[in-house]
């Protein structure tokens, strides 16, 4: 028998404010249609003042909790994938285990910008593989708002605040590529394009900063590194593109996601979408669009499931999960 991490149960929250393309056309030389046509996004959300990132993470590990039927004090550890953490320190994720009630185990951040989801879900699968934990709550959640130059139209447009959860349990399993959970991991990183993606301020420099972009060199970059991390993972996993269900990629760009897809050799009603109302959300991104698979009746029990996503670092990574 082998030791899996399965999925048991999801959840999200995005906050109550919805943004339109249209409310940067009085401020930025934009409109609606040159950000769809750019990105293919038409909204996203925004926190609200005083409103967190562990505030967010907090009301997507409550639905998790709540569609898995768990209490906060069933999980060994919660793991915390954010570049928007609410202090420096202590961890957004030991906020979250307070606020949920959780009175045991541990929790941490990780950040790996939007690629951190996929490198929190490997982080947790070797937790419970390693069998220091049982169960896991997964959390991606940012508030990248707080980090946006609103004079840049190239990057202010693209990005919005929310957060999704997910809960893995440990099961056993055959050890084969029918089994439930997690299958194989896929993650690498390059520094030496870190002015690729960056904010220009941190603790050291004594500044918060502003998130800098090079969209196009972003996006000569994306296709091709997520395309390979997600063949990666596929071949360590057992399995074929043609075994793949869904396609649950990081949501940042449209044109990005359908580049990736077409270079795997699969069609776009195997992929789930999400950037058009959450915009780019960041480590958020992937479980945010995972719950939401679910809550559509998209993704199913049994459902081979890709995750692919590449952020600031350069960092990328690939999971795949048998649902």
């Amino acid at each position: 028998m082998t030791r899996r991490a399965v999925v048991i149960g999801v959840g999200h929250y995005l906050p109550e404010r919805i943004v339109e393309n249209a409310e940067f056309e009085a401020s930025l030389d934009t409109s609606d249609a040159w950000i769809r046509t750019r990105s293919g996004i038409e909204r996203r959300h925004f926190a609200a003042e005083g409103e967190t990132t562990s505030d967010l993470a907090t009301r997507a590990a409550q639905a998790a909790l709540a569609n898995a039927g768990l209490e906060a004090n069933d999980l060994d550890a919660i793991v915390l994938a954010t570049s928007t953490a609410d202090l420096t320190f202590p961890s957004a994720a030991t906020m979250v285990q307070a606020n949920i009630g959780m009175t045991r185990g541990y929790a941490f951040d990780l950040q790996a910008v939007c690629a951190g989801f996929a490198y929190a879900l490997t982080n947790a699968n070797a937790l419970i593989l390693s069998g220091q934990a049982t169960r896991v709550m997964v959390i991606g959640a940012e508030t990248f708002s707080r980090i946006m130059d609103w004079t840049d139209r190239g990057t202010c447009v693209l990005f919005g605040d929310g957060a999704g959860a997910l809960i893995l349990e440990a099961q056993e399993g055959k050890g084969t590529s029918d089994d439930r959970g997690i299958l194989a991991t896929d993650l690498n990183s390059d520094g030496r394009h870190k002015d690729v993606l960056y904010v220009d301020g941190g603790v050291s420099t004594q500044t918060t900063g502003f998130l800098r972009m090079q969209g196009k060199e972003v996006f000569r970059h994306a296709i091709e590194k997520l395309a390979a991390t997600a063949q990666a993972a596929i071949d360590k996993a057992g399995v074929t593109t043609a075994d793949v269900d869904w396609i649950v990629p990081h949501q940042a760009n449209i044109r990005i996601i359908q580049g990736t897809a077409k270079k795997m050799g699969l069609p776009m009603d195997k992929v789930v979408v999400t950037v058009q109302d959450h915009g780019n959300t960041s480590a958020a991104s992937i479980p945010l669009a995972l719950s939401v698979g679910v809550e559509r009746g998209q993704i199913k029990q049994g459902d081979l499931v890709v995750t692919e996503a590449i952020g600031g670092g350069l960092a990328w990574g690939a999971v795949i999960i048998r649902w």
